[in-house]
């Protein structure tokens, strides 16, 4: 009887499922979320200087440089399209940049991706969502941000402020990049240009946390240039220094009264 229980016993630890063992999370400098404006104000022209200027700021070797002077030498991206309310998509999921290679993979990534949506401009939505998206990070860091880039207000769907301070509650940077539209030459100029300037609106609005800050691109040929100041900011400032730097703009923009209404 004895040998029976044990030959039991030994055939059931042979079948049992084996015990998962926790595996700490893979360490970065950074979670930085790029949520790209795709809403209606953004013609295929300008979808495409968006797509190309992400693709090759990440490449870019400023932006590369920033990244080997961090403690662990990487950070972690992932890409997502944004319109209307209920109009998020995560383009390319959460993925470690440490070199030259994987940067460029990522950004071949970037600028082959077709466009998800062209709708309206859901600012809080899309904040909300990216929020989502560092919570389910498979990778750890001190700091994580969100990257808004837009040319306009938010036009639907939830308070943007609201969105905002949640993720800035949970110690989420919320940086922008915005695009400056010629009011002369704006299909939507209350939605491009509302009183005070797009920047403006971005510095009252959309950004959150100490350090945070808005980025100007004069124009969408000038977009990639201004994602390289952007990501070089986001990426070489230390934890620390985020903690203690004021709330300001890294750029401002040159005749911002030309493109603003009256």
């Amino acid at each position: 009887m004895m040998r029976i229980f044990r030959y039991a016993l030994a055939l059931a630890t042979l079948l049992a499922p084996p015990i998962a063992i926790a595996r700490a999370a893979e360490q970065t400098d950074l979670l930085l979320v790029l949520a790209m404006d795709v809403s209606r104000s953004m013609d295929q022209a300008k979808f495409l200087l968006q797509r190309q200027g992400y693709a090759a700021a990440i490449s870019n070797p400023q932006v590369l440089n920033a990244i080997q002077s961090g403690p662990h030498q990487k950070i972690a991206l992932c890409f997502i399209d944004w319109s209307g309310p209920f109009e998020q998509k995560l383009v390319i999921d959460w993925t470690i940049i440490d070199g030259p290679a994987a940067a460029s993979r990522f950004g071949d990534l970037v600028a082959d991706a077709p466009r998800s949506f062209y709708d309206s401009t859901s600012i809080g939505a899309a904040i909300n969502f990216a929020t989502a998206q560092l919570a389910r990070a498979q990778f750890e860091a001190e700091r994580q941000a969100i990257d808004v880039s837009g040319d306009g207000t938010n036009n639907a769907g939830p308070n943007v402020q609201f969105f905002r301070d949640q993720a800035v509650a949970k110690g989420i940077f919320v940086n922008g990049l915005v695009i400056l539209t010629d009011i002369d030459l704006a299909p939507f100029p209350r939605h491009t240009n509302p009183p005070g300037g797009i920047e403006k609106y971005y510095r009252d609005n959309v950004i959150g946390g100490a350090g945070s800050f808005v980025m100007v691109a004069e124009d969408y040929n000038s977009f990639g240039r201004a994602m390289v100041r952007k990501l070089i900011a986001e990426i070489a400032t230390r934890p620390e220094q985020q903690r203690l730097v004021p709330k300001v703009a890294a750029t401002k923009a040159v005749s911002q009264g030309r493109r603003t209404a009256k």
